[in-house]
């Protein structure tokens, strides 16, 4: 069926040829205009008096506008970024320290005393490519500084009426102020009329993040007790080796391999912790750098990602909620579009959908009206606060009561609708129409697009334009690999480059709401940075979540993750990508490299013998050219390029070309180079065949083609989410998500880590992002089970960080890091045998440690205290409460000896046998209303090995009580070393215990059969019938009888 964008569901299948469109007729793509940008600021540069263009350098050509040339001659280093040659002075330019005599023109003489001029020279801060602000060091493999906006006060003349009078005056007094102590403004001359520009103008050119460094008092202590602990441990280790119990031996040499893992964990645990970072955000510079008051929007459009698969195990209320929150960003609406991915091709949903666009005509301006925070209605009508607070309008509550009730009603539409998908139809669903529901068949079904809203949608009830909402499902055809996830991710990325092809992408779970209306951008701070977003291959949200209990028993928030261990890594590399709050860049996920820094090159000196030249330089000049040949679209022609014997690379500042002129040649390419330039049919075997698509990859800015209409578009829409799309592509492979594993957001950001791309880790004040996690214990277990079944798969694949990516521009703290993604499921072996070893010493009488002496014992003394010091200090930099800490270590026993254990046997059974286990959960009712999901039992095999080691240690701190008590006085000491291990055990799996009785003290039957049973087992191997009574040494006696 023909449809436009607006006419209705679109469904159809391209193998198929089932869909029938009107071909409208495609004017070829044209070439894009190419404006001269500085490399510095990123605005345009300018012209001289003569009308030709602006040169800074006349030695390397390097791109930079005549403001921040300027700004270098006065404040800066006087040199050339690129290549480090001193600037010489301009005709019109003022004269600084260090000039030639006879370089300064007789018309200029008056520029000597000229005190500053607001237009072209300006005090401003010149900071490094981490945004931190660094005036004199001069870095020699990167950019000496980072300004960008190079903006005229003129620009700025609206500025001021966002502030009233005295805020202005205390912005631009407290301006002044800094400007002074860094001896930037004289005292006395800050009263000028205009002050206020100047203001504006340094204020825009200012770097828009910085990074916050952590106090040395804080961070120092904290290294130089890892270091410590490193030598203690290998004290301790050589005390342990050196030493074995022979009276014990087998138990002995299990303890000390586990505790060697036990360290090798730590390690890759701790190193990436070595230097963590901090980030903070500058909205306000954002705003005026790319929303200047009579220019139009210069902010990046943003396609936004949410995907869920069955409505009916994820109410369509909280992705109602979700889609609101994105609809009600505080960005600009034609730049934000919204995809929903329905991958169970469900009706409800669509459905649901419908109802969810209507509602967001009232919704929507309600909230940019307000500017009230969370925009998704559920969360803001629940909150217990003030609401009142900071609001001046009085039809505020008035407004909020009518929207409350409008809220409510909508709710009661989406419960019907939940309620009549209950039971399906035996002919199955039909819409509104009276034709039959395309996806009647959830394994067998056309692909659909549904358009939303949007420039040719309804507008809301205040008569303006709504962002763009699409349902989209992709096809689904019996035979075919779908790859669960990240399939449909994948499908999302190439709908969304075809109908409105951003540059940008943030996903989401269906769950995970928009708390921040800021949040898009606060990634748009690093990733428009004109020097770092180049290099970003994606931003990184911490996960925050709702409905989760006071005390946090399960470690749900796992903060010490999100709040220690992510900020380590962003001083690396970056963080891992987690799944879901995350802003990519579009051609990170094509599978190209980032733009190649240009550095300066190596200075040589003719006085040197030829040979000598040779042997020095050869080795650098085939490195560079090898870095060279891996820059142009990643390397993906790289067997080609080298039969032609070319290099090339793809420059960071270039612009964008279309699909035409791949075949007619580039430029900036020697002729030589462009015959063997990718051909279309190179481009369709990596991305599949969409001539559409295609150009989108190449439109590094994002944008639709020029002379496309909405009904060819939506045609090609079907065709890329077909089920055979991605056959003999590299989808899934060096494209977009990467398959192999449920966790495919480990393997999809390990890949580009792997390509050389940064990450950043971006924590907003306010929660950029809210969730709602699994608070029971069950479901918490299988959570966890499915994130290490991920691991296992990838540890089995190709692409463990072991093995992958060597050669690379992976660092290796990044690698050390990714390893301990992959390897920590394995912990659980060690750790199970750990927990057990106290239990079988206090039945056995055995101890893994021989007497110690008191200078062996001060090796131990000194390994724990090293360990609660350095838990500490983390904790002191890190801002983690104590009781976040010791729940993440309950945890991570609890979950050790249980869900990662099942990973491990589950991942080898199916990646080598080919045997995919699944455990069922069957639930039984709660009685609580409030968290009373906390208290739901839910029977799962993960439960039994937790279960089975606190009844062991227990009967194990029974049977040895009772045996130091039969025995005397001297068998108190041994005893309490072995107590010590047991209660570690019994004290870590606590909240495991809590949970398993629950708030009525209830356990299931067949729990306590299986434990005890095992216990029971395990116990009559180890201990004799009577464990008691006194040892005899001597021959056995026996009572004599009558007959004697």
């Amino acid at each position: 069926m023909a449809s436009n964008t607006m006419a209705g569901l679109v469904a159809g299948s391209h193998a198929r040829n089932e869909m029938h469109v009107l071909h409208g007729e495609q004017r070829p793509p044209t070439r894009q205009s190419v404006a001269k940008l500085c490399r510095v600021c990123g605005d345009e540069i300018g012209v001289r008096e003569d009308g030709e263009l602006f040169v800074a350098c006349h030695e390397c050509g390097f791109p930079v506008c005549k403001p921040c040339y300027e700004y270098e001659r006065s404040e800066g280093n006087q040199s050339c970024p690129q290549c480090n040659t001193r600037y010489k002075r301009h005709k019109g330019c003022a004269r600084v320290t260090g000039d030639d005599e006879g370089s300064l023109d007789g018309d200029d003489f008056h520029d000597e005393f000229q005190i500053k001029n607001t237009r072209d020279q300006q005090n401003v801060f010149a900071p490094s490519e981490n945004g931190d602000y660094n005036p004199q060091q001069w870095h020699p493999n990167g950019p000496a500084f980072s300004a960008a906006g190079s903006v005229a006060g003129k620009d700025f003349e609206g500025e001021k009426d966002m502030y009233n009078n005295d805020e202005w005056k205390d912005r631009v007094e407290k301006w002044k102020t800094r400007q002074e102590k860094k001896g930037l403004v004289s005292k006395d001359g800050g009263n000028d009329p205009g002050d206020d520009d100047e203001f504006l103008l340094a204020e825009a050119r200012q770097p828009l993040w910085r990074k916050v460094p952590i106090p040395s008092s804080k961070i120092s202590p904290y290294r130089i007790v890892i270091i410590l602990r490193l030598v203690i441990l290998a004290f301790f280790f050589r005390f342990r080796i050196l030493t074995p119990a022979y009276d014990a031996f087998p138990l002995w040499l299990i303890s000390v391999i586990c505790e060697i893992w036990f360290a090798f964990s730590w390690i890759l645990d701790q190193f990436p912790k070595w230097q963590p970072t901090n980030r903070e955000t500058y909205l306000e510079r954002l705003s005026m750098r790319f929303e200047r008051e009579g220019e139009p929007n210069r902010l990046s459009p943003v396609d936004v990602f949410v995907s869920t698969v069955d409505p009916l195990k994820e109410p369509p209320i909280i992705t109602a909620n979700t889609v609101l929150s994105i609809l009600a960003l505080d960005y600009s609406v034609e730049k934000v579009s919204c995809y929903v991915s329905d991958d169970g091709a469900s009706m409800l949903l669509f459905d649901s959908l419908a109802e969810t666009a209507e509602f967001a005509r009232r919704w929507v301006p309600f909230c940019k009206k307000h500017t009230i925070e969370p925009r998704a209605p559920e969360f803001y009508f629940s909150q217990k606060i003030d609401y009142l607070k900071d609001k001046v309008d009085p039809s505020f509550v008035k407004e909020r009561r009518a929207m409350k009730r409008e809220y409510e009603e909508f709710k009661v539409r989406i419960n019907a609708l939940v309620a009549k998908a209950q039971k399906k139809p035996e002919e199955g669903w039909t819409m509104q129409d009276g034709t039959p529901w395309p996806g009647n068949n959830t394994r067998d079904h056309p692909g659909m697009i549904q358009v939303y809203l949007g420039s040719e949608g309804a507008l809301d009830v205040e008569g303006k334009e709504l962002p763009r909402l699409v349902y989209v499902s992709r096809e689904k055809r019996p035979g075919y690999q779908h790859h669960k996830k990240a399939g449909a991710m994948n499908a999302l990325v190439r709908v969304s480059a075809v109908l409105t092809n951003a540059p940008f992408m943030l996903n989401l779970d269906c769950d995970h709401y928009i708390n921040n209306s800021k949040a898009v951008r606060e990634a748009m701070c690093f990733l428009m940075d004109p020097q770092l977003g180049k290099k970003l291959c994606y931003v990184q949200f911490p996960q925050r979540f709702d409905g989760i209990d006071r005390h946090d028993r399960y470690a749900n928030r796992n903060v010490v993750f999100f709040d220690i261990n992510m900020k380590g890594l962003d001083g690396i590399q970056g963080p891992v990508y987690v799944g879901t709050g995350c802003v990519f860049n579009r051609q990170a996920l094509y599978g190209y490299d980032p733009p190649v820094s240009e550095k300066r090159p190596k200075m040589t000196c003719d006085c040197w013998p030829s040979w000598c030249s040779c042997c020095c330089g050869g080795s650098r000049k085939s490195k560079s050219k090898k870095k060279v040949h891996r820059g142009f679209l990643g390397g993906l022609y790289s067997k080609k390029k080298k039969m032609m014997g070319k290099n090339y690379s793809r420059k960071g500042s270039a612009p964008v070309f279309d699909l035409e002129e791949i075949e007619e040649g580039l430029e900036g390419y020697d002729e030589l180079e462009k015959s063997s330039l990718m051909s279309q049919k190179n481009f369709e075997k990596r991305f599949g065949q969409s001539p559409v698509f295609i150009t989108s990859t190449l439109m590094e800015d994002g944008g639709l083609p020029e002379g496309t209409n909405s009904t060819a578009l939506i045609k090609e829409a079907i065709h890329v989410i077909s089920c055979g799309y991605e056959e003999k592509t590299e989808w899934g492979k060096e494209i977009g998500w990467i398959y192999g594993s449920v966790t495919e957001d480990i393997l999809t950001g390990f890949k580009m880590h792997c390509r050389g791309w940064k990450s950043v880790y971006c924590v907003p004040k306010r929660a950029a992002f809210k969730g709602s996690a699994p608070i029971n214990l069950s479901d918490r277990l299988h959570q966890v089970l499915r994130w290490a079944l991920g691991s296992v798969e990838i540890f089995l694949s190709r692409h463990c960080p072991l093995w992958y990516g060597y050669g690379g521009k992976l660092k290796w703290l990044e690698r050390l890091a990714y390893i301990n993604t992959i390897v920590y499921p394995f912990t659980s072996i060690p750790l199970l045998a750990y927990c057990t070893i106290p239990a079988v010493c206090l039945l056995t009488g055995k101890f893994i440690i021989p007497t110690l002496t008191n200078f062996a014992s001060i090796w131990f003394m000194a390994l724990f205290l090293s360990i609660i010091v350095t838990g500490v200090l983390e904790l002191r930099w890190s801002g983690v409460s104590i009781q976040d800490w010791w729940r993440n270590e309950q945890f991570w026993v609890i979950g050790g000896v249980s869900a990662h254990l099942f990973a491990v046997f589950q991942g080898l059974l199916k990646v080598l046998f080919g045997v995919d286990t699944n455990f069922t959960v069957t639930s039984k009712a709660a009685d609580d209303a409030e968290f009373g999901e906390l208290y739901l039992f839910k029977w799962t095999t993960l439960l039994i090995p937790p279960t089975t080691l606190i009844i062991l240690n227990m009967v194990g701190v029974v049977a040895g009580v009772s045996d130091a008590i039969n025995n005397g006085y001297a068998s108190w000491g041994p005893l309490f070393g072995k107590l010590f291990f047991a209660f570690w055990v019994i004290v870590h799996l606590y909240p495991f215990l809590k949970g398993l009785m629950g708030r009525q003290n209830r356990t299931p039957t067949i729990v306590v059969l299986w434990s005890i049973l095992l216990a029971s087992i395990f116990s009559l191997v180890w201990v004799r019938i009577d464990p008691f009574l006194p040892k005899q040494t001597g021959p056995v006696l026996k009572q004599c009888g009558v007959e004697c």
